[in-house]
C-alpha cells in the first residue's frame, strides 16, 4: 500500500504522521489510518491490554465481552482521544470513525514485518468487514 492516502476529494494524507500522533496516547498500542478513495479517514486501533479492563469498567462495560468494544460511548471516548492527539493537524486529517480491537498485530499473525512495521495490506484484508462497516455507516 501507499505511504500517502488520497481521499476522494483529492486531498493527500500521510497516514504515518497521524498514526504516530495517535499512538502517543497510551491507550492505543497500534494504529492504522485508512481512507484511500473515501471522503474521510478512519482508524483501526489495538487497545492497550493493560489499560482496557480499567477503562471498560469505568464506563460500565465488561472487558471480557467482545461486544464491549462496540459500545457507542466507548467509541465516542476513543474518537475524543484521537481528536485530542490530532489537534495540530489540518482539518482534512481528522478521523471520523474508529474500530478498536484487542488482538495485537504481530509477526506470528502476519500483520507485522520482521522489522516490526505494520503490513497495511494484511491489516486491511484481516479487518475488511470492520472497515466496510466504518464506511457503510453513511449509506
Amino acid at each position: 500500500m501507499k505511504d500517502i492516502l488520497v481521499l476522494s476529494n483529492g486531498e493527500k494524507v500521510p497516514p504515518a504522521d497521524l498514526e504516530m500522533a495517535i499512538a502517543m496516547d497510551p491507550l492505543f498500542d497500534q494504529v492504522v489510518v485508512l481512507g484511500e478513495g473515501h471522503s474521510y479517514l478512519t482508524a483501526l486501533l489495538v487497545l492497550n491490554a493493560d489499560l482496557w479492563p480499567g477503562l471498560a469498567r469505568e464506563h460500565g462495560l465488561d472487558p471480557e465481552r467482545p461486544e464491549s468494544l462496540r459500545d457507542p460511548q466507548l467509541n465516542k471516548l476513543i474518537l475524543k482521544r484521537i481528536r485530542s492527539a490530532l489537534h495540530d493537524f489540518p482539518g482534512y486529517a481528522k478521523i471520523r470513525r474508529a474500530t478498536p480491537t484487542l488482538e495485537p498485530w504481530s509477526i506470528d499473525n502476519g500483520l507485522l514485518t520482521p522489522t516490526m512495521k505494520v503490513k497495511r495490506a494484511m491489516v486491511v484484508t484481516r479487518y475488511r468487514e470492520e472497515i466496510e462497516e466504518m464506511y457503510g455507516m453513511d449509506a
